[in-house]
């Protein structure tokens, strides 16, 4: 099982992986440890991460970046529409009124959703982790910022679906970063709350999170956000002040030049670092449009002052964490800064402004997050023991049930009977769950929404749930359980519907049953119940069913709602036993702007093909740069440590062949399939191979006649030889040895003679291959004949005749002799043998007592 962790930034992402000495950050393809978020689309293929971007300047209006910043909007968001403003590649409005993005694949114009190109970034991540494990990767856990919307939780989990994956958990990136920093710490207090600030400062977004750590545990006491404040903004600030000076100095307009623009942009971004360790800094750009080279020049000082609007941000963020907290500065005890915008000076200085103390960089600010995931996707899989650190996790946002009341309410005038209870409160935790109870006698439907999109700027209606139809048996209304869970994604959705029926046993019931009957009912509540942490919002919901009652429905009533029934049925002991039954009522689910599970069927599809698409392209790559190395190093081999083995006219001719060869890969082969690469190949091996063959037959040829002569000197010297230990080997097998030793000597001189008779350009006769052969063939003979073993002694005559009958009868001798019979044995310095031991050991001690 895979334990992978991912960072997915609006620039560029992170791989982290866990294994049995800690967490490591991968490598991708150029050995870096951060891939960028780029798609690149060509005339043939994809383009994705490092590949993309370095495609980017040269097809800038194909390459798709930023993804996460369209990811789960509508078009119409304002913040949307002023990102669009600054992306070189085109977005238009699809049907449903989320983006689609435009460009040319394969030769023609497409159409991609955000989702889709999402799921191609987290597919290249996914083969960078699986190429770094040699192993498949599944299961993971992704890092997402707080402030990502219910509808954008779950494109990014459509997104995994399409690139193959399947996310444990989404992760706050803050709740990351603060699970990376505390499950190290061994000096947590086990009492006293260690409150730390968090705050990130990203590429395109701001977030705050304050954490209370203790033993073992961390606690997010709150989350705030920005956004749009992030490192690219103080980027765009450096960008508009030098398109400006540029149009004034040297009379250009970046903006009429897609590309240009791009190039500004990344000499402001390499400026904004070297002003963050320099007090000034030179920008110098060469032919950046109308092959006019730029020159521009600005001080901290000057950066800082026109950055003064983005610099006044940074506070808002910072009061309303501490205010949700219900902190102040003076009970945070640490800050920690993480984050690729977070080391421009000017916002530490407000920072350490505000908290009063200095913030720390205790952490890597780019690879946090991702080491956070990985750890929270450990402490999900089974497959690792992880130190036991419990992560509290807070829902950003508050999430409200309504509906309408029951049909007879709207005939009294009520025509709009919409009702409400929050659920999920600011501050619930991740995850949970809430049970209500409603009274329909069919068909209805409930809303989740948003209580406040003030911050979100989206629709507060999140999905809408049809539940029914369901029969009730009775005429009354019929009581039907509807649970709410709020998940480990922190996505709302009503889980189940249950309609509940009471149905009367005609059998009366005594005391001890009736206990009984209530004790079921007891039991069964709390498989119901929602947790602890849900108890506020049961008051709250309980409320809401007293304003109900009115009305004569009972809507939103918690577990606590069926009590007093329960209490009821106590005190009539001699009532009918009442049986509950259980009956799941369907539920169809309505996301506004999600994706349908047949599209994200299609989704994933059409990503195999485009997947299929890149490798055949590749591959292709491959044999054509394989033609192409052939051609080079055949070429420069002919003339140099080739020359000897092939003859002028051959040589002319190959050196001929080849060159054709060249010209047309950069001519009518430049746009070839696989398959016409690997025939133009084969058909120069057809004359290359065999002028390699006789130069390594030649090379190699020496060191096998060697070992061929040594093999043969080896046994003809032991079939010679008078040492005592081949003394045991027949003189007719000795002589079978050196007559084949002499036949594979004579054969080798023959043979030896021929082949240096030839040119070394000519076939050769005498193949390394051979003589291998001829000395497995001498060994196969010889090694049987001379390492055959020396035949054991005889034993002694007596041995086994006489002392048989004497060793049968040897067990009912008496003590005496047996006693005889050891002491003889200790005497002449023999142990006893133990059984199972050959009886021959035996037979001689016995004859000798």
């Amino acid at each position: 099982m895979s334990v992978v962790g991912f960072d997915f930034g609006n620039e560029s992402c992170i791989v982290a992986v866990a294994r049995q000495r800690g967490i490591d950050v991968v490598l991708n393809d150029e050995s870096k440890r951060e891939t960028p978020a780029i798609v690149c689309f060509g005339d043939k293929q994809r383009f994705i991460g490092t590949a993309g971007a370095a495609s980017t300047m040269m097809n800038p209006k194909n390459s798709i970046s930023q993804i996460k910043r369209l990811i789960g909007r509508q078009f119409s968001d304002p913040e949307l529409q002023k990102d669009l403003k600054s992306l070189p590649y085109a977005v238009s409005e699809g049907p449903d009124g989320f983006p689609l993005i435009h460009a040319r694949y394969l030769g023609e114009m497409r159409t991609f959703t955000p989702t889709q190109v999402l799921g191609m970034v987290l597919s290249n991540l996914k083969s960078i982790a699986e190429q770094n494990l040699n192993a498949a990767v599944v299961d993971c856990c992704i890092g997402i910022p707080a402030y990502f919307t219910d509808l954008q939780r779950r494109a990014f989990l459509n997104a995994a679906t399409i690139a193959g994956l399947h996310p444990l958990r989404l992760i706050h990136e803050t709740t990351a970063t603060a699970l990376a920093y505390g499950i190290y710490k061994t000096d947590l207090p086990e009492n006293d709350q260690l409150n730390v600030a968090f705050v990130d400062i990203g590429h395109a977004s701001m977030q705050v999170c304050i954490a209370g750590f203790k033993k073992g545990q961390l606690k997010i006491l709150s989350h705030s956000f920005d956004q749009s404040l992030g490192g690219r903004d103080f980027d765009e600030v450096l960008f508009h002040y030098f398109a400006a000076k540029f149009k004034e100095d040297y009379k250009i307009d970046v903006f009429q030049n897609a590309r240009a623009c791009l190039r500004l942009r990344a000499a402001c971004e390499k400026l904004k670092k070297v002003l963050s360790a320099n007090p000034e800094a030179p920008l110098n750009i060469e032919c950046l449009m109308d092959e006019k080279d730029v020159r521009g020049f600005i001080r901290r000082d000057e950066f800082e002052q026109i950055s003064i609007p983005i610099l006044e941000r940074v506070k808002r963020p910072l009061e309303k964490a501490l205010q949700e907290a219900k902190l102040t500065v003076d009970h945070v005890h640490m800050v920690e800064v993480v984050g690729s915008g977070s080391r421009v000076p000017a916002i530490i200085k407000i920072l350490t402004e505000f908290f009063g103390k200095e913030p720390r960089r205790t952490m890597n600010a780019s690879e946090c997050v991702a080491r956070g995931c990985a750890l929270q996707c450990a402490i999900l899989s089974p497959t690792f023991k992880v130190r036991e650190f419990q992560v509290n996790e807070s829902f950003p946002f508050s999430v409200a049930l309504s509906w309408k009341g029951a049909a007879p309410d709207s005939q009294n005038g009520a025509a709009d009977n919409q009702q409400s209870t929050i659920v999920f409160p600011k501050g619930n935790p991740i995850s949970s769950m809430k049970a209500l109870t409603f009274y329909r006698s069919g068909t209805f439907t409930v809303d989740v929404q948003y209580t406040d999109v003030s911050d979100l700027q989206v629709p507060a209606k999140i999905s809408t749930y049809t539940i029914g139809p369901f029969q009730c048996s009775t005429s009354e209304r019929a009581k039907v359980k509807v649970k709410v869970r709020l998940n480990l994604h922190g996505i709302v959705s009503v889980e189940s519907a249950t309609l509940l029926e009471e149905e009367e046993v005609e059998v009366p019931v005594t005391k001890e049953p009736a206990k009984e009957a209530t004790k079921m009912d007891t039991d069964e509540a709390p498989s119901d119940a929602a947790p602890p942490s849900s108890n506020e919002a049961d008051v709250n919901m309980q409320d809401a069913k007293g304003t109900a009652d009115a009305f004569g429905v009972e809507n939103g009533v918690s577990e606590s709602g069926d009590k007093p029934t329960q209490v009821e049925t106590e005190t009539k002991v001699e009532a009918p036993k009442k049986k509950v039954k259980k009956t799941n009522i369907p539920i169809v689910e309505l996301v506004y702007g999600g994706m349908l599970p047949a599209d994200v069927q299609k989704a994933l599809e059409k990503e195999f093909e485009m997947a299929l698409q890149d490798r055949v392209m590749e591959e292709t790559k491959d044999r054509k740069n394989a033609v192409e190395a052939y051609v080079y190093d055949m070429r420069n081999k002919l003339s140099d440590k080739y020359h000897e083995f092939v003859t002028d006219p051959e040589r002319e001719g190959f050196t001929t062949k080849l060159q054709e060869v060249e010209d047309w890969l950069y001519e009518d082969g430049e746009d070839e399939t696989k398959g016409v690469y690997i025939a133009k190949l084969e058909e120069l091996k057809k004359q290359g191979d065999p002028i390699e063959q006789r130069y390594k037959e030649y090379t190699e040829r020496g060191s096998v006649i060697d070992q061929l002569a040594y093999c043969i000197n080896s046994y003809r010297e032991a079939a010679m030889s008078s040492d005592p230990k081949f003394d045991h080997i027949d003189v007719t097998e000795k002589q079978k040895v050196l007559n084949e030793c002499v036949e594979a000597e004579a054969w080798l001189r023959e043979k030896k003679q021929q082949q240096d008779s030839l040119p070394k350009y000519a076939t050769p006769v005498l193949l390394s291959a051979d003589v291998r052969k001829k000395a497995e063939a001498l060994d196969r003979f010889c090694r049987p004949i001379m390492t055959k073993p020396k035949p054991a002694k005889p034993a002694t005559p007596e041995a086994p005749v006489t002392p048989s009958p004497q060793g049968t009868e040897q067990p009912q001798s008496g003590d005496a002799n047996a006693g005889a019979n050891e002491e003889s044995g200790a005497g002449s310095g023999k142990v006893p043998p133990e059984s199972g031991e050959p009886m021959e050991t035996e037979k001689p001690d016995s004859t000798a007592a």
